[in-house]
């Protein structure tokens, strides 16, 4: 990657205490059995009318990423680039309710918003944004990719842009995550929005430097974080934090599976992303983050951060 992009703001609700807060990386504790998703005060960013048609991933998206352009002081980004894993979950079993419940013309609303790129459309349509607009949906990769795609288009000289990621948890994937045994985390809700530019400013949180996604492999060769590293001119000893979804990486440095704080979700690297943000702008010395997911072990997504002081 030849242009430096920069993280001017970040905005994330999940089931953690951290929209609108900064520096809450040095306190933040791992959720415990149960937790609610923690919303803010959507109608001071939707109007209260349109709120009451939104379903879940939408209000939180919307405000998530609303608030990551008040930061940023932005009006309107050059671009919206979204991740999603799952999509719109909730409109997409009303809609199969629909479906097998009524007879006759089945009303169509449920089904246009359950399309994964509701989400970018509803942002875009909120703010009036007529840019490069775009949903990236490769399962546990989805947020690396949409990330990547951000990072091409401030090359290319459109800047800034608004990258996020959203999912959100519905009764029924418990049900589902039972079936297979599955007990290991919470399964959550949460989205997170950024505003990436080609410009550092005072209020910069992180530097990023790189991204990479590896998919198909299972069971990827710690080699490939070494290459990826190495490709940036560093090594694992110079990380001051490394991110993992729960497969810890063969190394000392000093390590925290995210998911234990973010619960889990397709894009739960999009939480560990603003984490490491956060981290690097508010935990004095530190120099670099690396997130390495994991969250399928035949996907592997790598991403590296910078503080803006090293």
């Amino acid at each position: 990657m030849i242009a430096r992009v920069y993280i001017q703001a970040a905005a994330t609700i999940s089931h953690q205490p951290v929209f609108g807060v900064r520096g809450f990386a040095a306190s933040l504790s791992p959720l415990e059995r149960g937790s609610e998703l923690v919303q803010p005060a959507y109608k001071e960013y939707i109007d209260p009318m349109a709120l009451r048609r939104m379903s879940k991933i939408l209000r939180m998206s919307i405000t998530s990423a609303r608030e990551a352009l008040r930061q940023s002081d932005i009006a309107q980004p050059r671009g919206i680039i979204v991740g999603t894993g799952l999509g719109c979950l909730l409109d997409t079993e009303k809609f199969l309710s629909n479906f097998l419940t009524l007879e006759g013309l089945i009303p169509p609303t449920s089904f246009i918003l359950s399309t994964h790129n509701t989400i970018a459309g509803q942002i875009s349509l909120n703010l009036g944004c007529h840019s490069y607009n775009i949903t990236h949906t490769q399962n546990t990769l989805s947020f690396e990719t949409a990330l990547i795609d951000g990072l091409m288009k401030i090359e290319e000289g459109e800047s800034p842009v608004l990258v996020g990621a959203a999912d959100e948890h519905i009764p029924f994937l418990d049900t589902v995550a039972a079936e297979w045994g599955y007990t290991r985390l919470q399964l959550t809700s949460a989205a997170s929005f950024y505003v990436l530019s080609g410009q550092a400013s005072s209020e910069s949180l992180a530097e990023v430097l790189d991204a990479e996604v590896i998919a198909g492999q299972n069971g990827t060769d710690e080699s490939v974080i070494s290459g990826f590293l190495e490709r940036n001119g560093l090594t694992l000893a110079e990380m001051d934090l490394i991110l993992s979804s729960g497969t810890a990486v063969k190394t000392d440095v000093k390590q925290m599976d995210y998911t234990a704080y973010s619960g889990i979700y397709p894009t739960a690297s999009a939480f560990a992303f603003h984490y490491g943000a956060d981290y690097l702008s508010s935990v004095s010395g530190s120099r670099y983050v690396l997130i390495v997911n994991r969250l399928r072990p035949e996907n592997t997504g790598l991403v590296l951060l910078k503080s803006i002081e090293a």
